[in-house]
């Protein structure tokens, strides 16, 4: 069975139906989605992609319950967070979405290992000791555990925001342009480190990118143009992924 076969039969970690989104009244309405129909798969790592204005981050924000649907849902497992209220959101937020953003979000009293246990902190929850050895050692932060942000490069800092968003193990990570603010090296070094978490912990990762590149580490990779999807590939390089992107702009 290949992994594609293996991803269809699993029920898909986040789905969303006519999902639309509207900006605005009357003539000065923005459709930034339009009857959005997507599933992305768990234990995959799946990148949304599209011109400038294309509504992938609006999907994205919709998908993780940042942003309110105008219309459609938007299922996380067999949850269905459409019409939520704000505590349960938050709640279904705390307890099974993870986050990674272009800004890196670290608090910076804190120390590397404080900053990765936080949202466990807040949870009340203790730690799983062998998962966090586990992404600890994914993403090489061993020897850094007791320096604060301010003594860690950018790379070093996005990898402790990959942990902090692993350890609580949620159902979903949602990743914003997680290489934005890095070189390319620190960047390809994030990106390894997601597609590890994928291959070796069963992560599900979305991923928000306009960089051809960092969508060749995604399994597939779905693209939108005007607020709606018009195709996806899978096992992309990136090349395959800029000849798309070509398409779509033309």
């Amino acid at each position: 069975m290949t992994l594609t076969e293996t991803w269809r039969q699993a029920p898909p970690a986040v789905l969303a139906k006519a999902l639309t989104k509207v900006y605005g009244h009357g003539d000065a309405q923005v459709h930034a989605l339009r009857e959005v129909d997507v599933a992305f798969a768990t234990g995959a790592f799946t990148a949304i992609m599209g011109p400038s204005g294309s509504g992938k981050s609006t999907l994205m924000h919709c998908l993780a319950g940042l942003d309110t649907a105008t219309s459609g849902t938007v299922h996380i497992g067999d949850v269905e967070l459409t019409g939520l209220g704000d505590k349960q959101l938050t709640l279904l937020r705390r307890e099974r979405i993870g986050f990674i953003f272009q800004a890196f979000n670290l608090l910076p009293t804190l120390t590397a290992e404080q900053n990765i246990r936080l949202p466990l902190e807040i949870a009340a929850r203790q730690a799983d000791q062998v998962l966090f050895d586990r992404v600890i050692d994914t993403v090489g932060l061993r020897d850094r555990l007791a320096h604060r942000p301010a003594e860690l490069s950018g790379g070093q800092q996005q990898r402790v925001a990959v942990a902090r968003a692993l350890i609580s193990k949620p159902q979903v990570i949602f990743a914003d342009e997680p290489t934005g603010n890095l070189d390319s090296r620190s960047g390809a070094e994030v990106l390894s480190f997601l597609r590890t978490s994928v291959r070796e912990l069963g992560q599900t990762i979305v991923m928000v990118t306009h960089d051809p590149m960092a969508a060749s580490y995604a399994d597939r990779v779905v693209f939108l143009r005007d607020g709606a999807l018009v195709t996806d590939i899978t096992s992309p390089s990136p090349q395959s992924v800029l000849d798309t992107l070509m398409k779509l702009e033309a």
